[in-house]
């Protein structure tokens, strides 16, 4: 199955992440945490990553933070609602083995789609 990630399944401008951060919802698992808002347009679900030095100085360990994300993210993106997310990871994910990231994502992702298709089951930003 190939799944593309375009530039548009992408946040990339600082004022993307800044609207995230005034009006999500927040989803939240072990290691990783997702900050939920509407797409501005009717388009597919966008990802944006925060994986900071606090998670490890290691960039080798950071990235493959990232690119376990984006892999995941592509498979689920079709079941996603159109909504922009930004995943935040926690220092204990450095940690965790590939599969143990997957998993935990997949459980994030369908918390995502059952959020913004229930509209609820979230925490709202005060």
């Amino acid at each position: 199955m190939r799944a593309p990630f375009p530039r548009t399944a992408r946040l990339r401008t600082p004022a993307d992440f800044a609207r995230l951060r005034g009006i999500s919802r927040r989803v939240g698992g072990e290691t990783l945490r997702a900050e939920v808002a509407p797409a501005h347009e009717e388009t597919a679900a966008r990802l944006g990553l925060a994986v900071s030095r606090r998670v490890s100085k290691s960039a080798v360990r950071r990235n493959r933070i990232k690119r376990i994300a984006r892999d995941s993210f592509r498979r689920h993106r079709a079941s996603l609602p159109p909504c922009d997310i930004l995943l935040i990871a926690r220092p204990e994910a450095d940690a965790r083995s590939n599969a143990d990231l997957h998993r935990e994502l997949e459980r994030l992702w369908r918390r995502v789609a059952a959020l913004n298709h229930a509209g609820g089951a979230g925490t709202m930003r005060a």
